[in-house]
């Protein structure tokens, strides 16, 4: 089926903006010309497109044609980068899915070596976002899975560091007599949201299997941070983020010489792999540059 460049753009413009008012305005036309593009190209796929509401969201099926979209745009960039041709106005636009601790320490720097590209990140956990990329949602992702997803090239990047930290004042609060079983099921911890399960493989692997301690879940990268400085809780904080902590003895680990490395693949969709070759470049460069070698 041969879709209308037009419609498509009306569409990954509505779900990337949220509205048909803002889109009108991102393409330069009437709020009821991107209805008319909307309502023509919903009648050629037989079903909605787009939920209307504040913001109007994407059914499945809208997602994914406007998935294509993208798509189709990357590619046509890199053909004619490749052959010289005059670009279409406008930067392509590429959706990666990724936790939010590798964005906090090494993936900005890919972003910034990625010039006339933008970046729609898909925050989650390294353990799942590769079920983005088996949805077909995402055309590349940071993941754990070293396997790759079915239709997708797979390149080891090494492993994040992690180091369970609190600050002096809260491990001799609640760690005076050692990191022992009694005590960790005591002491408040810090959980980045529900499928975040680096705080109970350290204590499975260093203090006692089935240890559940209290917990305060803050979805922030830095929150943790800042958290564990404040002696809310201990977690596990990325090496990189904790380091000029641990050096000023602001923070300290819960037990030395405990590190967690948890290692992370770059996956792109194959299909795609010729024209994102300058990203998975980059990726794999500043990875080289600030993730522990496996």
């Amino acid at each position: 089926m041969k879709f209308d460049p037009n419609h498509l753009a009306a569409l990954s413009a509505v779900l990337r903006l949220g509205s048909f008012e803002a889109a009108a305005q991102a393409l330069l036309v009437t709020p009821s010309a991107i209805s008319q593009r909307i309502k023509a190209l919903e009648d050629r796929i037989g079903s909605s497109l787009v939920q209307r509401g504040s913001p109007c969201l994407g059914t499945e099926a809208g997602l994914r044609i406007a998935k294509h979209a993208e798509d189709v745009a990357l590619l046509e960039a890199a053909v004619s980068e490749d052959l010289r041709l005059e670009r279409a106005p406008g930067a392509s636009r590429l959706r990666v899915a990724i936790n939010a601790d590798s964005l906090a320490t090494w993936f900005v720097p890919v972003m910034a070596a990625c010039d006339g590209l933008l970046f729609d990140l898909v925050i989650d956990d390294q353990d799942h976002s590769a079920d983005w990329l088996r949805r077909g949602e995402v055309s590349a992702a940071v993941t754990a899975h070293s396997k790759p997803v079915t239709g997708c090239d797979a390149y080891p990047l090494g492993a994040l560091r992690y180091i369970a930290t609190a600050s002096p004042g809260f491990r001799e609060r609640w760690f005076a007599k050692g990191v022992t079983q009694e005590a960790a099921t005591r002491a408040p911890c810090l959980i980045f949201n529900a499928k975040d399960q680096l705080q109970a493989r350290w204590l499975g692997a260093h203090v006692g299997q089935g240890v559940a301690p209290p917990a305060h879940f803050l979805p922030s990268s830095q929150a943790f941070v800042d958290a564990a400085l404040a002696g809310v809780g201990w977690g596990m904080n990325p090496e990189q983020l904790a380091a000029p902590y641990l050096a000023a003895e602001q923070l300290c680990p819960l037990i030395p010489n405990t590190p967690l490395d948890v290692p992370l693949t770059w996956q792109v969709s194959r299909v795609l792999a010729p024209a994102l070759a300058d990203v998975t470049r980059a990726v794999l460069k500043s990875a080289r540059r600030h993730l522990t070698p496996i």
